[in-house]
């Protein structure tokens, strides 16, 4: 009985055996068209992603000493090796915390899975099979499967430190598996192979740039998981399974007397039936996605009753421990990751700014003044009882607001705008995409980008939307 045939594997095999025998076909209509706002969205986030120092800095390097001219990375003139362009676009995606996300399974997926399914296009354009349908196909086994990790893992995986970038690999593997057409075979060995790769610390969030690789490296890893399953390479089969260094024990582990923080039946629960695609939400604030509930708060508050920021005399986050601990402490000027990533910050550029994306964040804005001062007016505290209504609950907040005249206000925010419960409209995910993408290539190169998108099962190859997504 050989590796991949014995009965000790059931939730890796069975996520391998999803996503070899997903087909275009079986997709339901809703799933196709949520996917491809997805993908739009996605590709407009890797577009901009290009003009940030630390984009520039990591292209830079990886062209140093890659001469490969296989794969374009988005937003550039600049060619590299598969590898490398899904390491430099998946990080670009990522660049300035604009990109999808899947609030139980705590993972970003198209950062993954869109540079890893391009990598493999481009590396073999004469590759039958890789049509917009087959896209189509490998971004649903993406977002089908990372998310099943991620709430397989648990809370215990980013309490251990792990952040979702360690998660970016089952999107870039799943994607390159279904674009290389493997076997249930080798799936198995491509995840075994992902899983193994798996990195990506929460420290990174404080101010570094190495946050945005994390999600780079998923798609890397990915395209190599698959290409060299592809080439009879073997991976771990038990990935999930085992219980000495197997992925849940070693990421999640167990807890003293409270046994396993896992829960393996998530990898394959509801697997071609309930669609984790429907669950993906978009960001349409640039910050960590745990902001963006209170902003929302916020933003209500001062709809029912303006006032400024020089009004406020303080301002409460009651919010669940992770959100606490994500994105609560208290801010110090390290670049602009750690402004991204602050909620107090947020808050205070909300207030002094009337938004919190693109053009909100630059090099001077970590320094800023005014918004160090008001972000120091801001507190951010745990509420047990929003804390033990579990994951499913984990962006809910209650935001309170004293003004200096005495005046008390404040809002109740269950889910933000883009979430899942509030998904937005074509029309917005379209806006938000134009904007990004704009600010990089000319606008008729845009609209056609788009229009593939939006039309992407009907395009016969995906050599043109290639070319659509660099500059010329």
């Amino acid at each position: 009985m050989t590796a991949d045939q014995s009965d000790n594997n059931p939730y890796t095999r069975g996520l391998a055996e999803f996503i070899s025998g997903l087909r275009y076909e079986v997709i339901p209509a809703e799933v196709v068209a949520r996917v491809k706002l997805l993908i739009l969205d996605g590709f407009g986030c890797g577009i901009f992603g290009a003009l940030p120092e630390h984009s520039r800095i990591l292209v830079k390097t990886l062209a140093a000493f890659d001469q490969s001219t296989t794969c374009g990375v988005w937003g550039t003139r600049q060619r590299l090796s598969a590898p490398h362009a899904a390491l430099a676009n998946g990080s670009m995606v990522q660049a300035f915390e604009l990109d999808d996300g899947h609030s139980l399974g705590s993972v970003h997926i198209s950062c993954g899975a869109l540079p890893a399914i391009m990598a493999v296009a481009e590396s073999r354009p004469g590759l039958s099979g890789i049509t917009g349908k087959s896209f189509i196909t490998a971004a649903v086994a993406a977002c089908e499967t990372a998310p099943r990790v991620g709430m397989c893992m648990g809370e215990g995986f980013s309490r251990q430190g792990w952040h979702s970038g360690a998660l970016s690999v089952f999107s870039g593997v799943a994607a390159a598996a279904v674009a290389l057409q493997l076997s249930p075979g080798k799936t198995l060995h491509a995840l075994g192979i992902a899983g193994t790769q798996a990195a990506g610390l929460m420290a990174a969030q404080y101010g570094s740039m190495v946050k945005r690789m994390h999600a780079g490296r998923g798609a890397q890893s990915g395209v190599y998981a698959a290409f060299l399953a592809e080439a009879d390479y073997t991976g771990i089969v038990t990935l999930f399974e085992s219980e000495y260094g197997g992925f849940c024990t070693t990421y999640s582990g167990t807890s003293a007397g409270s046994g396993e923080r896992f829960n393996r039946d998530a990898l394959t629960q509801g697997l071609g039936q309930d669609f984790e695609t429907l669950r993906t939400s978009l960001k349409f604030y640039a910050s960590a996605a745990s902001t963006h509930t209170a902003l929302d708060a916020l933003s209500q508050i001062r709809s029912r009753r303006p006032f400024d920021a020089d009004a406020v005399e303080k301002i409460t986050v009651h919010a669940c421990h992770g959100v606490v601990t994500h994105v609560g402490w208290k801010y110090e000027p390290r670049g602009l990751t750690s402004a991204q990533m602050n909620l107090p910050f947020c808050m205070a550029t909300l207030l002094l700014e009337g938004d919190v994306f693109i053009e909100q964040f630059n090099a001077a804005a970590v320094n800023d003044p005014r918004r160090m001062a008001l972000a120091g007016k801001v507190d951010v505290i745990e509420e047990p009882a929003i804390t033990a209504k579990g994951r499913a609950s984990r962006y809910e907040v209650l935001v309170q607001v004293r003004l200096k005249d005495g005046t008390q206000l404040q809002e109740t925010a269950y889910a933000a705008r883009g979430s899942a419960k509030q998904f937005a409209t074509e029309a917005e995910v379209v806006a938000k995409f134009e904007k990004l993408a704009s600010r990089v290539l000319p606008l008729a190169q845009v609209a056609e980008l788009r229009d593939a998108v939006l039309n992407l099962e009907k395009q016969p190859a995906l050599s043109r939307l290639a070319q659509l997504l660099i500059l010329h």
